[in-house]
């Protein structure tokens, strides 16, 4: 963990203890201008411009808690509003989970927009993007309560509003998770991911009209066990995916793929992640928002380097025990994510925006 992250970290700590809680009250986030600043230059004795220049204003509010466990989230702007989509259900893995949608204009005061659900499986981990023809897709899989055939089957849903949802649509293969879908123009690249002993493999799978997909690419990875994805279009052309992987081979790694995305050059960035989800800012830096381990499971926004396949810690969120799976959306200059955490005791859906420092 690098010392600026430390800083804020322990910033957070104190924010926590000192400041009332109150959902409309977003001033207290001035402390990370003012007051940790402040006790800084009397504790350290650095120089208290310096440290104020490199704090970052960051604004966290818990937005949804209402059933037992709420956790695994993403987020997107769509007509205005924000809505964020997340898992309820009574533990981290049960067979009661449903995917639930809710929905803000201004990023305080959020409500429910809907709940799915279905009979003999467990949904999970939903995501949720803008489709070409200005739709919402949300996707996730069915964990099927066993014994069955198959241990999980991906599904997409769509919805004109964010309220209203029409029947889900099976896609990719049984057993593949297909994890996260992202747009490109007119078609949309998402990978799939075993689930059973015998298939631990990432496979690439394309479609454009999120309903039919074709597999691209069978087997683009399989070292160790290689799930969760994050990927990124840039203007060149090039695809970018941030990837997790666990297993006795546990580092992430960095994929890099051009036109049309069959072949691709992996890095290991050397460190272990989970809940990966990453974007390009306008001046093309890519941000992650990523679970971290080393010194106790957080959530964290991080900086990736695609020529060095370099992963820098660069802000942490508040966080601690069963947390992350970020969603991430970069709105009037400042990064906005969701997240879950259970730092507060109950596992809980938080929401967090701030301006990132100039590169």
């Amino acid at each position: 963990m690098g010392w600026d992250a430390k800083i804020i970290n322990a910033s957070i700590d104190i924010l926590n203890t000192w400041v009332p809680k109150r959902k409309a009250n977003m001033k207290c986030v001035s402390f990370f201008k003012v007051g940790f600043p402040v006790l800084l230059f009397f504790c350290t004795g650095l120089p208290f411009v310096s440290a104020q220049m490199k704090t970052p204003t960051v604004a966290v509010q818990k937005i949804w808690d209402a059933a037992p466990h709420n956790a695994f989230t993403d987020l997107v702007r769509f007509q205005d509003q924000w809505f964020c989509v997340f898992r309820e259900g009574a533990g981290h893995v049960s067979a009661d989970g449903a995917l639930r949608v809710i929905t803000s204009r201004d990023g305080v005061d959020w409500d429910a927009a809907a709940r799915l659900t279905m009979p003999g499986a467990d949904l999970r981990d939903a995501k949720i993007t803008v489709t070409p023809d200005q739709r919402l897709m949300l996707s996730g899989a069915a964990a099927y309560h066993q014994p069955a055939d198959h241990t999980h089957q991906s599904l997409v849903w769509f919805s004109d509003d964010g309220f209203h949802w029409g029947p889900p649509t099976q896609v990719g293969d049984p057993d593949f998770w297909l994890w996260r879908v992202v747009w490109n123009e007119a078609t949309a690249l998402g990978f799939g991911y075993g689930t059973r002993a015998e298939n631990r493999s990432l496979r690439l799978y394309q479609t454009q009209d999120g309903k039919t997909y074709e597999t691209l690419a069978a087997n683009v990875f399989d070292e160790g066990y290689p799930n969760e994805t994050g990927l990124v279009f840039r203007d060149d052309g090039s695809c970018i995916c941030l990837l997790r992987r666990d297993g006795e081979k546990s580092s992430a790694q960095l994929g890099v793929s051009q036109k049309p995305y069959r072949q691709w050059e992996w890095k290991d960035l050397g460190v272990q992640i989970g809940g990966p989800q990453m974007i390009e800012l306008p001046d093309g830096r890519l941000i992650a928002g990523v679970r971290l381990y080393d010194g106790g499971a957080r959530t964290a926004i991080c900086q990736i380097d695609p020529q060095k396949g370099s992963l820098k810690e660069l802000l942490l969120l508040p966080s601690s025990g069963d947390n992350s799976y970020p969603g991430l959306v970069w709105h009037a200059g400042r990064l906005w994510v969701s997240y879950y955490s259970s730092h507060e005791g109950k596992t809980s859906i938080y929401f967090a925006n701030f301006a990132l420092p100039d590169p």
